[in-house]
């Protein structure tokens, strides 16, 4: 009896709100902290630091060059760097499209039965999907580059979102509110924007959230395979793409940075997204 009880004695007590909200907050500063400072830190480049060096190729890390230099001269921090920046700014586009998209079908299904129906069918057969089979077919037709990435990810990202955001809208198209509103001869529009969508605003921003950082992620498979940014842009999953023959030379510290920066900011924003998501549900579960 006392060894079975002592594990539930040493239990944790589980979170309260005012923890979780705390967690989820720092998360989010922590967050636009770092998309702050990779986009201010790409502004304030000069055209210099991205520059062709034929006297510092191939240098390892040094005070001048922290992360060393490429087979070009260029310095891999600095070129890290705004690539980084263009990866968040595709990855944000891309992120609101397929929000968007989820928000729209999300809501849709409460228009009826048909409406419903098909917004079901629809998502369960999206996310049946290859997912990044599609992501290719979809980038390959939009023709690459920044816009066929965005147009990608927008397109193969919305899903999971929709499923929750049309389970949410459903139980509120069912609640006591929304049927006052339909007897008083209320439009399906006006119910929508003052009924259906204020409660749905948590979801919708922790979807965002949670869409961004594969946004990015996918931007640099895209990218690595050829399908994404044009080579002539500093992207990082060109840059990996690039390091792969200076990896096998012995030249590790060119994938360093473009690697190392990458996985903060998608793990960052996935811990923020996901803080976001428990916070929603505990606060769910509390009313």
């Amino acid at each position: 009896m006392t060894l079975a009880a002592e594990p539930l004695a040493r239990a944790a007590p589980p979170a309260a709100p005012g923890d979780a909200r705390g967690r989820a907050l720092r998360r989010g500063a922590l967050a636009l902290l770092a998309l702050g400072g990779v986009l201010a830190g790409a502004a304030l480049l000069p055209p210099s630091a991205l520059g062709v060096d034929v006297s510092a190729r191939a240098l390892p890390p040094l005070p001048a060059h922290p992360f060393g230099t490429d087979m070009l001269g260029r310095d891999v921090a600095a070129r890290s760097l705004a690539a980084l920046a263009l990866s968040v700014q595709v990855g944000l586009l891309a992120a609101a499209c397929s929000t968007l998209i989820a928000v729209g079908l999300g809501l849709a299904a409460t228009l009826g039965r048909a409406a419903d129906q098909a917004v079901g069918v629809l998502t369960e057969l999206a996310l049946g999907l290859p997912h990044f089979v599609l992501l290719i077919m979809i980038a390959f037709a939009a023709g690459g580059g920044a816009a066929g990435v965005i147009v990608a990810v927008a397109f193969t990202h919305w899903p999971r979102l929709a499923r929750v955001l049309r389970h949410e809208a459903q139980t509120l198209a069912a609640s006591e509110a929304v049927e006052v509103s339909r007897a008083l001869g209320r439009s399906r529009l006006w119910i929508a924007r003052h009924h259906l969508a204020p409660p749905l605003v948590g979801q919708i921003v922790a979807g965002f959230v949670m869409i961004f950082p594969h946004a990015v992620l996918h931007e640099a498979g895209l990218s690595f395979i050829g399908l994404g940014i044009e080579p002539h842009l500093p992207s990082i999953g060109v840059m990996l793409a690039e390091s792969l023959r200076e990896i096998m030379a012995g030249r590790w510290w060119v994938a360093a940075a473009p690697g190392l920066g990458l996985m903060l900011v998608a793990l960052i924003f996935e811990r923020f997204g996901e803080a976001l998501r428990r916070l929603g549900d505990r606060e769910g579960l509390a009313t």
